[in-house]
């Protein structure tokens, strides 16, 4: 296959950025995205050219360091991670343009390349559960219902890759934000954390310029581990109880 790549070229947080034009030959269908990606570097570093920067980790589709906007498409045009999209997705001659995430929460750091940090600070906010240190307790020491558990295990499934962020006209992070509440509130290990964890995520989440939710819709559908939209309005009745409490205490 023949391609022609617009990639977003960026020195640093800030410089100005512009798509620059590549062509890359001889590229498998059977490649990946990122090997794909790898090929061009590889002909620009024997042309003395600097290198595309992306950021990748496992490539399994697991971490969601891959992170990029193909074509317009968090990810590109199949429901998967960056790492798990294959050039037999494209055809011969195709211009695939490829960008970063655009999130003013997101800053670039270089090309492709972002800081996703906001993410981690909203999980320092409430995204654990107290527990004490030792050996782990006996796996049925704590009974959990089924739908229970199989609703804990559904936004366990959030990779935090930000697609959700990426995707959303409104730059809003409802959906990471709500899966990683979620997880912890329907579990009693995490009922100790209940109510301080949805207000003090939430608050974090506003506190990063993170836009407001509107259910669009595009978050769900942009994310490449299914997280239900559904999930946005129980983290919205967690965070309406916990408010409630506190008004009375």
């Amino acid at each position: 296959m023949k391609l022609t790549l617009r990639v977003w070229r960026q020195k640093n947080a800030d410089a100005d950025g512009a798509m620059s034009t590549y062509e890359v030959d001889d590229v498998s269908p059977d490649m990946s995205f990122l090997e794909m990606l790898d090929t061009l570097n590889e002909e620009l570093i024997l042309k003395g050219e600097d290198p595309v920067a992306f950021d990748h980790d496992c490539r399994e589709g697991i971490c969601g360091a891959c992170s990029l906007v193909i074509n317009g498409d968090a990810h590109g045009p199949e429901r998967t991670t960056t790492c798990q999209l294959h050039m037999r997705s494209f055809q011969d001659g195709d211009t695939i343009d490829i960008e970063p995430w655009r999130a003013a929460a997101f800053p670039v750091i270089k090309d492709l390349v972002v800081d996703r940090s906001a993410f981690d600070r909203i999980i320092q906010a409430g995204g654990y559960i107290t527990a004490p240190t030792g050996s782990a307790p006996e796996a049925h020491a704590t009974p959990v219902p089924k739908p229970d558990a199989d609703l804990a295990f559904e936004h366990a499934e959030c990779i935090g890759c930000g697609a959700c962020v990426a995707a959303c006209p409104n730059g809003a992070a409802m959906l990471f934000t709500s899966a990683k509440i979620n997880h912890l509130n329907v579990l009693p290990q995490g009922a100790p954390e209940r109510e301080t964890r949805v207000l003090d995520m939430v608050a974090q989440m506003d506190e990063e310029g993170f836009g407001g939710c509107t259910l669009a819709g595009e978050c769900a559908t942009a994310c490449p581990k299914g997280i239900p939209l559904t999930s946005i309005t129980g983290m919205n009745k967690e965070w309406l109880r916990a408010t409630r409490k506190a008004g009375k205490r």
